[in-house]
Parts: structure tokens; sequence; C-alpha cells
């Protein structure tokens, strides 16, 4: 059965090293979000680094995951005191577990705050494809799907929670979740 595939990526508005009091409650809020959505149901695993890697997310050992990739359209530091992007890679089961971990609890206050701490770029934020049962997707896998979104539009080649497909291809939508203007048509 395949398996649903996430990429999110945002440039934060200063480095992660800042100590600022908005990057620092963007960074201390992140290790809690991250427990709980990986305690979602449909959740099965995200990008980590290997065990002892150090450095910036440029310099670590993503393992199965592949090398760290950002968009061409990154345009900010890569070294440990200027990096100010916050990305994720995961698998999920399914599109509405991944919606409901989302767009439920402290993903979705973070999810709130956003334009506190991330810039507006005019580039999709997240974007989602189908992986086959026990393939790893890169983070250049995710790069080139956001990209495609970007340039393209949904397909299913890269998708949103908005225009969303399934496995076999075909438009579908999630209804009945969440607020209205949260709802995939």
């Amino acid at each position: 059965m395949p398996h649903l595939a996430l990429y999110t990526f945002g440039a934060l508005k200063s480095p992660l090293a800042d100590p600022a009091p908005l990057t620092r409650e963007f960074h201390d809020r992140a290790g809690a979000v991250y427990q709980e959505v990986g305690e979602h149901p449909g959740y099965l695993a995200r990008a980590e680094p290997a065990e002892g890697s150090r450095g910036a997310h440029f310099d670590l050992d993503w393992g199965a995951w592949g090398e760290f990739a950002v968009p061409a359209w990154y345009d900010k530091g890569r070294t440990v005191d200027t990096i100010a992007l916050a990305t994720t890679l995961s698998l999920w089961t399914g599109l509405r577990p991944a919606f409901e971990a989302v767009y439920g609890g402290l993903h979705r206050e973070a999810l709130s705050r956003r334009h506190d701490w991330f810039e507006r770029t005019g580039h999709p934020s997240h974007v989602f494809w189908w992986v086959s049962d026990g393939a790893t997707p890169t983070w250049q896998d995710g790069v080139s799907r956001l990209e495609h979104l970007h340039d393209r539009g949904a397909t299913p080649h890269a998708f949103t929670f908005h225009h969303s497909f399934a496995p076999d291809g075909t438009p579908t939508r999630l209804e009945d979740i969440g607020p209205k203007n949260d709802r995939v048509h």
C-alpha cells in the first residue's frame, strides 16, 4: 500500500541562532510539536539526522533520507549561525491523518503564529506525493516536488491538501474536517 510523503519548507525571518524572543519562541516550541505529531495515528516516520551527526542541516548525515537540499529560491544562510529555515520530510498512511495532525493540537497553534516567524515568499509551504510501500523519500525529492508544485500547480506528482490526489492519480477530497476554510475541495 502506498504511503504519503510530506515535505514542508519555510524561510524564517531571522536565523535559528538569533536570540531574539520570537526566534527563541519558535525554536522552543519545536520539540513538543514534533513529539505530538510523532504520536499521531497515521504518522510513520520523519527525516532525522543519524545519531551523533553534528552541524547545521547541510552538514548532517540524514541516512536514507538523502543529502539535505533546499528550494532554489532559498537565499539565506547555510551555517549553524546563519541558517534561517524550518523544514520537515515525513511519511504518513494517508491524507486524512496528515490533515488531522497538521490542523490539530500544538501544530495548529504554531500555524496560527506562522506569519510572526516566517517570511511570505510567494512559494508553497508544503507538498505531498505518494511513494510505494517501503520507499524512503529524500530531501531532493521534496525540493523537486515543491518546485514542481510552484511551477505547474497541483498534479498527481505534487499536490496540496486543497488540491489532492489518490494514489492512482485521481483527484480526491477531504470533506467535513476542520473549519470550512481548511477543508480540501
